[in-house]
């Protein structure tokens, strides 16, 4: 799966449903969501064998890249059933990556099983004929009657965000659950800002990546079992406000009244209309509820403007309803080619075998050379002697992950420590951190 936020969730569905309790997670911040209570438990998390593990591909990027473990990767997935969810997140060097991977896993005959709900065309085309063509894959899709019952969301457009808080106050009224979905971490702390100024007696929440790692899973279960549709007060539902990144929009199983949305690509923007009106009775199938798209202006990295453009326009407006059986046409409008980058200097697999002599690999560091995915941590200076004191388990708790490149504009501004990850120490003040999460003055930083 793509994000922490999602095989978090599945892991955990996992552990309530399956009675063998072999299951493995693993990311990042894997031993936080594992735990302290069994420390065996944690200790074979990375470790192969285990009945069912929940990972990102980057986990399986050693067996194209080479690098050192990736026997131990193929010889534990081999002939395995992989699932590969919401394929169609990757772009650029990640979307060349999941694709080498499957190769690989087809050639260690491994059954694939690839889902998601919005795959370009081109994208779907690619895939199949990897897998060996229609001859030889098993396809389920909805009818377009089905299609039909999935109909939930009434499409406003919006000229600017200046529009949004007559929407807000009128659905705070309504006791709406509200959900502001922005594209950058800098937009979505000023939109909180705004929330706290302007709605000081409506609960509110802001989620996205910069906060340490085990705050980020905790506003996660907080935003699942708390704040979105099943939170009640005593008169009954209650209204809220949830501001947030990209980080809600796979698999994290909320469902919000109503959403105010920048402009993202069309298949991501989709996803993120699936955390609206998502728990569907007999009642309410016939419901639809309302999502605002604020129109694409002036500086909108990290995406592409001519995508967004293209992605805007093919959204209806003024209430009318966005028919699921619509969607496809409309993605493959917005990627009639396929987003690949070459990666074929740094494979190993190629063809039907390893390019490179037995009993060698490659260093760690061409995954992050090949996919462009640079890496960084930071900490508090109120967590500086507690980071240096604690253990490498307790550092992962007080870490906050960040992008290379964005850090690397304050290097010569802030102190880097010589243990651990080497963070980087922010010297912000805690109770700010407590609303905002790490704040650096930046305005296009994705998630």
């Amino acid at each position: 799966m793509p994000f922490q936020a999602s095989i978090n969730a599945m892991w955990a569905r996992f552990k309530d449903v399956v009675p063998n309790k072999d299951i493995r997670v693993l990311h990042a911040i894997s031993k936080i969501v594992v735990g302290k209570v069994n420390p065996e438990e944690q200790l074979l998390q990375p470790l192969v064998g285990s009945s069912i593990k929940v990972l990102t591909p980057y986990q399986l990027a050693g067996i194209v890249f080479g690098i050192s473990g990736f026997e131990s990767i193929l010889l534990d997935i081999k002939g395995c059933d992989v699932i590969l969810d919401e394929v169609h997140t990757y772009s650029g060097y990640s979307r060349s990556m999941v694709l080498e991977i499957v190769k690989v896993l087809k050639h260690f005959e491994c059954r694939i099983h690839i889902g998601t709900a919005t795959m370009p065309t081109v994208l779907y085309n690619e895939l199949l004929e990897i897998l060996g063509g229609v001859e030889h894959v098993y396809e389920v899709q909805l009818s377009v009657d089905e299609l039909d019952k999935f109909n939930r969301h009434k499409i406003y457009k919006l000229a600017n965000d200046e529009n949004i808080f007559p929407i807000i106050q009128k659905a705070k009224e309504s006791k709406e659950k509200i959900l502001i979905v922005c594209n950058t971490i800098k937009k979505a702390q000023d939109v909180y800002k705004l929330m706290i100024e302007e709605f000081p007696h409506v609960e509110k929440m802001l989620i996205h990546s910069r906060f340490k790692r085990r705050d980020r899973f905790q506003r996660e279960l907080r935003l699942k079992d708390e704040v979105n549709g099943n939170g009640k007060d005593k008169k009954g539902f209650k209204p809220c406000i949830v501001v947030a990144t990209q980080v809600i929009e796979v698999s994290l199983d909320i469902s919000f009244d109503r959403m105010i949305t920048e402009c993202a690509p069309l298949d991501g923007m989709i996803q993120r209309f699936g955390r609206v009106n998502r728990e569907r009775t007999e009642e309410s199938i016939k419901i639809q509820k309302p999502i605002h798209v604020i129109e694409p202006k002036g500086k909108v990295l990290p995406y592409n403007m001519e995508v967004l453009q293209m992605s805007f326009n093919q959204l209806p407006d003024g209430g009318e309803i966005l028919l699921e059986r619509t969607l496809q046409e409309k993605i493959d409008s917005v990627y009639p080619e396929l987003d690949k980058k070459a990666i074929d200097i740094h494979l190993k697999f190629k063809g039907s075998r390893f390019t490179m002599k037995e009993l060698t690999d490659n260093r760690k560091g061409i995954l992050i050379d090949a996919l462009e995915i640079e890496g960084a941590t930071c900490i508090l200076e109120a967590d500086r002697q507690k980071y240096i004191d604690a253990t490498w388990e307790e550092r992962i708790d007080i870490e906050v992950p960040i992008n290379w490149k964005t850090i690397s504009r304050y290097k010569k501004q802030f102190e880097q420590l010589n243990v651990g990850s080497n963070p980087f120490v922010v010297p912000q003040d805690e109770d700010e951190y407590g609303k905002y999460g790490l704040q650096l003055i930046e305005h296009d930083i994705i998630l």
